[in-house]
């Protein structure tokens, strides 16, 4: 009984593993026990998000700091400070120093990333934990030094995942504390200007708007061009012929710039504020204000380079050409002016005998045969359309004395807009009453069992109500528009009148454009409509 025992004892110890503790070791400073065998390639990275004096100081201590730091270690060997300055670290898409240093990480000429704080190194979540992962992989450490964390430490990816999360809501409090205090400045009426992007305009010693006369000359000259009829095509090319450079300094002008400073209000002293607003203060995305965010007009905010009432003349412009579906030519003074009394087409040029020494240019209706009856109304020689011309203003300017005498009395008719704002005033009291019962009714039909055939005829008759009563608002502020374009055409004909040295002998481009809103020709005469909405008649 003895001996078996003994055996079974044996036969189970022969089976048993055996197991040695090997004790962890502390790699964390191995390179400092170990420096020729560890050395460690090892780089900075710093980051400054705004571009004033005092943040680049700080920028280059952290450069000094960092090289001195990397040096002054045995077991490390120097890489590089890799460095941004005036970046936001909400996103690392425009980060150059940043993307280029994890490039090279990735291919194995760095071991570890020396960085002040999570929040240097990304305020953006996601970007630092897919960074942090993609290093990682490659047996890149990255070290924050303000929060004492290592990378391949086992509790270093929980730790960055907190800190970031908090960094990224730091971002977000920075944010809309930005934001608001915009919209404060808005409030209070203060304008900013993008100076090195604004033609006409530096800031001033007082901090205020400026205007620079060199450059205001040119914005002057935009206006003047468009008003004699060109484009903002062809004002860009005259431009660039006469060697003038663009607001960004540059030899091209874009015609989205041209037309930019057409409809900016800057230019006659007034300032629209938040004309645009950041969707998302992670990608920074900005979107242009439809409505969704209030906006301030400051009217008089700064000197003007342009009058006001040349400049809503330029307006009225710019909507009677999109009106017309097509920009007036600059090869021509005469398109898109002269109209078929028969058809209300517009007459174009045609070039009869071309070859020959009987070339000239015609004006016909461009729709006479497009119908199997064709337009009556004739054709035009262009030297005849400038006699014409010629003829009417004469004949206008000869009634100038008494036409002045009707112009005052015809301003303080059009500016007495006393009445429409009553009614406006009445409108938008009932639009808000409508809104209001909109609101009640959708609340009630939430909270009370109603039935919903009736509840949603009712909606429907409500909303009806209150759209009908927003065409008559609309109907009545473009009525208060069209007297303020109205105003602006008539004080500028005055103007252009009282520059002209007297009857007219020859075509003058220039006051064309200035003083005729439209010639109608019909089969024996013309009708001259000037700008000031005088009515000549000619004999063709």
């Amino acid at each position: 009984m003895k001996m078996d025992t003994e055996s079974k004892s044996k036969n189970t110890d022969a089976t048993q593993p055996v197991v040695t503790v090997i004790p962890a070791r502390d790699t964390q400073f191995l390179d400092m026990l170990s420096p020729v065998a560890t050395r460690r390639k090892v780089a900075a990275y710093a980051r400054v998000s705004t571009n004033d004096e005092e943040q680049l100081t700080s920028y280059e201590t952290q450069v000094k700091y960092y090289t001195e730091y990397i040096k002054n270690n045995p077991a490390w060997d120097f890489v590089e400070v890799y460095a941004d300055e005036g970046i936001s670290g909400t996103s690392t898409k425009r980060r150059d120093g940043f993307n280029r240093m994890v490039a090279d990480a990735l291919d194995g000429k760095i071991d570890l990333i020396i960085t002040k704080s999570v929040s240097r190194f990304a305020r953006n979540t996601v970007d630092s934990l897919i960074t942090v992962r993609q290093l990682k992989e490659k047996s890149v450490e990255v070290f924050f030094e303000k929060e004492n964390i290592y990378t391949l430490d086992s509790k270093g990816e929980l730790l960055i995942t907190i800190m970031s999360s908090l960094a990224q809501e730091e971002s977000r409090a920075i944010s809309e504390n930005v934001a608001w205090g915009q919209r404060k400045r808005f409030a209070d009426g203060k304008v900013s200007f993008p100076y090195k992007q604004f033609l006409g305009y530096e800031k001033g010693a007082d901090g205020l708007p400026k205007i620079v006369e060199t450059e205001a000359a040119t914005v002057r000259l935009i206006y003047r061009l468009f008003m004699e009829g060109k484009t903002p095509s062809a004002i860009s090319k005259h431009l660039m012929a006469q060697g003038v450079l663009s607001p960004a300094g540059k030899e091209k002008w874009q015609v989205a710039t041209v037309l930019s400073i057409l409809q900016n209000e800057k230019y006659k002293g007034d300032a629209l504020l938040q004309k645009g607003y950041t969707v998302d203060f992670l990608t920074k995305k900005r979107k242009k204000n439809e409505g969704e965010m209030p906006q301030f007009y400051v009217k008089g905010s700064h000197p003007a380079i342009i009058e006001p009432d040349e400049f809503d003349a330029v307006q009225a412009e710019l909507e009677r050409r999109s009106r017309i579906s097509r920009p007036l030519s600059c090869k021509s003074p005469f398109s898109t002016k002269v109209v078929c009394g028969k058809c209300g087409g517009f007459y174009g040029s045609k070039v009869w005998h071309s070859t020959s020494k009987y070339r000239r240019v015609v004006w016909r209706c461009n729709e006479k045969y497009k119908d199997d009856q064709k337009c009556e109304t004739p054709h035009i020689n262009e030297d005849d359309l400038k006699r014409l011309f010629i003829e009417a203003f004469n004949l206008m300017y000869s009634n100038q004395s008494e036409l002045a005498e009707n112009y005052n009395d015809i301003i303080a008719v059009l500016a007495d807009t006393s009445a429409l704002e009553e009614s406006a005033a009445k409108l938008t009291e009932e639009c808000d009453a409508l809104m209001e019962r909109l609101r009640e009714s959708a609340e009630e039909n939430t909270h009370t069992a109603q039935n919903q055939k009736e509840q949603q005829q009712h909606h429907g008759e409500l909303i009806a109500q209150y759209k009908a009563v927003e065409i008559q608002l609309d109907s009545i502020n473009d009525e208060k528009q069209a007297r303020i374009d109205k105003i602006g055409k008539i004080k500028q004909f005055i103007a252009d009148i009282s520059n002209c040295d007297g009857f007219l002998t020859e075509f003058d481009e220039g006051l064309w454009h200035a003083t005729v809103e439209t010639v109608t020709v019909n089969k024996e005469i013309a009708l001259f409509n000037f700008k000031d909405g005088t009515t000549i008649e000619v004999n063709i």
